[in-house]
């Protein structure tokens, strides 16, 4: 059975996206640490653990990774954003992405923020266009 994410991925199931390859998908994550946290993942292999990957996968990962954190910056005023792998809640390897104005924004344990819907597309655009025109 297909992970929640690789479901989003095949647009099974709606998402915010922020850019997408061939072999790559980033998304806004539904319970955000920040306004614009953003979740990148690969779309062909549901590993949950991102050191299982295979070389290339794992290189082009965090290559595309980089390449949405520059257009996220770009698109959120922050000071940095931040990057962080856990993989405890969805048995997908993800990276997530979100944008710090300090240390204390990446805290996992904080509440997470409620975004309306209209401002959560608006900012997915915004970061698919900065990436589109990167």
């Amino acid at each position: 059975m297909a992970t929640i994410f690789t479901r989003i991925a095949k647009g099974e199931i709606p998402s915010y996206k922020c850019a997408e390859n061939e072999d790559f998908y980033a998304f806004l994550d539904i319970a955000p640490l920040a306004k614009g946290h953003t979740l990148v993942i690969p779309k062909h292999v549901e590993d949950d653990y991102i050191f299982h990957l295979d070389e290339k996968t794992y290189e082009g990962l965090t290559k595309f990774a980089r390449e949405v954190a520059i257009a996220l910056k770009k698109a959120v005023p922050c000071q940095r954003v931040g990057v962080a792998v856990l993989g405890m809640e969805v048995p997908h390897t993800h990276i997530h992405l979100v944008p710090l104005q300090s240390e204390a924004d990446l805290d996992f344990r904080k509440p997470k923020l409620e975004v309306a819907p209209e401002e959560m597309k608006s900012i997915a655009d915004a970061i698919l266009a900065a990436y589109e025109n990167r």
